[in-house]
């Protein structure tokens, strides 16, 4: 019965604004991850890469550059599960001390809400942030094991083993950059939750915000527009205005 209680201490608004802002983080990743063969995403693009990538790493010798590439990757997944780390000791301390935080809405002339209303909403920004955590180190684990793999595949091309194991690296290095996306979908998204602390009318707009941007870079981008190019020599349409 207290959690009723406490859970009547949102509104109608909120728990609407909470339900599309879980509903579009599921929805997007999806779409991300299973696009249509007619509009493939740039995460799809880039895996057919990866896969290339390993099929010329066989014939590549010495093979620095792939080692040099796959240790850029490792890098980038610590430096974003330091990031998020630092984040979630932020937060948690945050929960600690949620009347500041209160006094820093009235101040800023928000909502005020009880203490418990609060909590809830710096929890959901934690369970994103838990979620990219996992995300990114899980990806740097992956990256790891394919640089195993890519070390076992034996530098003769006529080798039985040769292709099959660049495939195998393939296919993890592929899993390692979703996990990497996901934790970095997940990081928009619990910036975006940010936006329930002023309302659950700011939620919706931040959530439409980032669905729309995160649209925009996997479907719609012009760095897309360029993987999409079947001829290295065929001329990129030309982008009206600066665009990633």
């Amino acid at each position: 019965m207290i959690w009723i209680e406490r859970l009547n201490q949102f509104s109608m608004w909120d728990f609407i604004a909470l339900a599309c802002f879980i509903l579009g983080w599921l929805w997007i990743g999806w779409r991300i991850e299973n696009p249509r063969e007619t509009r493939p995403s740039v995460s799809y693009l880039m895996a057919n890469f990866r896969r290339d990538w390993m099929q010329e790493m066989v014939c590549r010798n010495p093979r620095i550059f792939d080692s040099q590439v796959i240790s850029s990757l490792r890098q980038a997944t610590a430096f974003f599960a330091s990031a998020t780390m630092v984040a979630l000791g932020a937060g948690l301390a945050l929960v600690g001390d949620t009347d500041q935080l209160a006094g820093v809405a009235q101040d800023l002339a928000l909502e005020t809400s009880p203490e418990f209303v609060w909590e809830i909403k710096i929890l959901v920004v934690l369970a994103f942030l838990t979620n990219a955590f996992l995300g990114f180190v899980w990806s740097h684990r992956l990256f790891g094991y394919c640089s195993v793999l890519m070390a076992a595949v034996p530098n003769d091309p006529e080798h039985p083993r040769a292709y099959p194991r660049a495939r195998q690296a393939a296919e993890i290095n592929i899993t390692a950059a979703r996990s990497f996306n996901r934790g970095l979908r997940s990081t928009y998204f619990a910036l975006a939750g940010l936006a329930w602390l002023v309302g659950p009318e700011a939620l919706i707009l931040a959530t439409v915000i980032t669905l729309g941007v995160l649209y925009r870079r996997e479907f719609v981008s012009r760095s897309r527009r360029i993987l999409m190019q079947s001829d290295a020599n065929t001329p990129v349409p030309a982008a009206p205005g600066p665009q990633a």
